[in-house]
């Protein structure tokens, strides 16, 4: 059979490398962007800074590449993955696996959002979550071929944003920092929703110049 011209070459491999992995995608999610390669290479050079136990989790895993780099890169770390669709749950696993990954550090849970993870607290969270407005036209390398699930968040494209912000408080421990992905269109809109919280949120744009991440802290300045 063919391959149809708009089917994306890193389903069509079945992998995506990423900060030196190779990430398989047998169970088709989202495929990694560059953009989210940048800022967790950003994010682990922060974190590896530290030289205490931490705990990490890979909030909206999908394919579990953050969760994944994370394990190779600090070896202090405990990482979760959460993740809402149990066929990406296999994926993650495997690509724990074929990296020659601790797995020993590794807890995969499937749920929404939080849900599988109770009252814990971590001292990173790190996610991607969907934030594209469902009203939004996509090239069909996207739309035809990568999860809805993954993408679209709603009429505004933060409904999963709200939910996250609602909840991070309860989940992120004392002096502990969230790296959030963002729609560039909607990063006002989705800053306000977690500095109603009482959180920190700092804008970084990414290396094409767009605003794309929040770093977000426990307790907003004074």
């Amino acid at each position: 059979m063919m391959k149809n011209e708009d089917e994306p070459l890193a389903y069509s491999i079945g992998w995506q490398p990423f900060l030196g992995l190779k990430i398989y995608l047998d169970s088709r999610p989202l495929i990694p962007r560059p953009e989210t390669e940048w800022w967790t290479e950003q994010l682990l050079s922060h974190v590896g800074r530290t030289t205490s136990n931490i705990t990490f989790l890979d909030l909206c895993a999908g394919s579990g590449a953050i969760g994944c780099a994370a394990l190779a890169r600090l070896p202090n770390a405990r990482v979760f993955f959460g993740e809402i669709d149990p066929e990406h749950e296999a994926t993650i696993l495997k690509n724990i696996q074929e990296n020659n990954l601790d797995a020993s550090r590794a807890d995969v849970r499937i749920g929404d959002l939080f849900a599988p993870f109770g009252d814990m607290k971590f001292n990173v969270i790190a996610a991607n979550p969907p934030y594209v407005p469902a009203g939004r036209a996509l090239p069909a390398s996207v739309a035809d071929y990568e999860p809805a699930l993954a993408l679209y968040a709603g009429a505004d494209g933060l409904g999963v944003m709200r939910r996250i912000a609602a909840e991070l408080p309860r989940h992120l421990a004392k002096d502990g920092v969230a790296w959030i992905e963002c729609d560039s269109l909607t990063v006002a809109a989705a800053r306000a929703l977690f500095e109603a919280q009482g959180l920190s949120a700092e804008i970084r744009a990414d290396h094409y110049g767009r605003p794309r991440i929040f770093i977000i802290t426990s307790c907003a300045p004074c």
